[in-house]
């Protein structure tokens, strides 16, 4: 079954080069309608370039639809300004994909907070108003796709990436509670984090690891979490052909009894408690309290 994108209006941030380009390419090429939206800048966020355009007249010289944004995600104004832009143009918006990104790596002691705060505003800022300024047009026609772009950084951690990975963590956050605000509206939210080679890691990944992680690697999956029969609340990671899932698990948990309710009783139980079996994806954020309840009910009896 070919998996189609007509009649679709595909909003991709960051879409001037890299993973969002190639988004970008194949979206059109499926069928869809694509904005194409990028600020043109270098990978620290300064600085402004024609590639969007560039992009655009890809789609167009290949027999697709598509439009050029220079919008500054992280400025929720022009976001809600591109959003009435493509309404008035297209008619709707279904498919958003939230790619834009800049990096201002430095360990924590040398980071500077306004390198902090820009990271963040753009990645995870960025993407919560991106997706505000489409929510309501995704509500009131009942459709909607969204895709936020997470990273490893932001599951496991990363050594001079504390803002990126607080960004990338947070936008999971994000997407979570999307999925369950959305879902009555056939609003699907997933989460992807990318290794691709792209401006953004092209002096981090060695020459050959740059050619084998290139975007195109990444397309299927981010294509597949934006189309008609996407999961929702998923977490992938792509790179080099290697697909997998990612998730954030709760374990069993341990009641302990009131007596040991102390630092010391913590430090005791401590191997059970950090015991990885039988833990379990969360669904919500209410399952903490629900497991303890049920616990709670269980030593009671009932």
């Amino acid at each position: 079954m070919t998996i189609s994108f007509q009649d679709k209006v595909a909003i991709v941030t960051g879409a001037g080069g890299g993973l969002g380009r190639a988004y970008a390419l194949e979206l059109a090429r499926r069928g869809a309608r694509v904005v194409v939206n990028d600020l043109g800048a270098a990978r620290d966020g300064t600085g402004h370039s024609d590639a969007a355009l560039q992009v655009v007249e890809e789609i167009r010289q290949a027999g697709g639809q598509a439009m050029s944004n220079g919008g500054n995600v992280s400025e929720y104004e022009q976001m809600v300004e591109m959003a009435a832009k493509v309404r008035e143009a297209w008619g709707g918006i279904h498919i958003l994909i939230n790619n834009a990104g800049i990096l201002r790596d430095k360990s924590f002691a040398k980071m500077e907070p306004a390198d902090f705060e820009i990271v963040v505003r753009v990645h995870l800022f960025g993407s919560a108003f991106v997706t505000k300024a489409v929510w309501e047009t995704m509500i009131e026609q009942n459709y909607g796709r969204i895709l936020m772009t997470t990273s490893s950084s932001g599951l496991g951690g990363s050594f001079g990436q504390a803002n990126y990975a607080a960004a990338k963590l947070g936008v999971i956050g994000l997407a979570k509670t999307l999925h369950l605000e959305g879902a009555k509206y056939n609003i699907r939210v997933n989460s992807l984090a990318p290794t691709a080679g792209t401006r953004m890691t092209e002096d981090i990944l060695p020459e050959e690891a740059f050619k084998a992680f290139s975007p195109e690697q990444v397309v299927p999956a981010a294509l597949f979490l934006v189309s008609d029969d996407a999961p929702s609340n998923e977490v992938v990671g792509a790179g080099a052909g290697v697909y997998q899932g990612a998730w954030v698990t709760l374990g069993k948990g341990v009641l302990l009894a009131p007596e040991d309710r102390t630092v010391e009783g913590i430090a005791a139980a401590w191997d059970r408690i950090s015991d990885r079996a039988g833990d379990a994806p969360m669904q919500s954020g209410v399952e903490q309290a629900m497991q303890a309840m049920t616990l709670l009910q269980k030593a009671a009896g009932k």
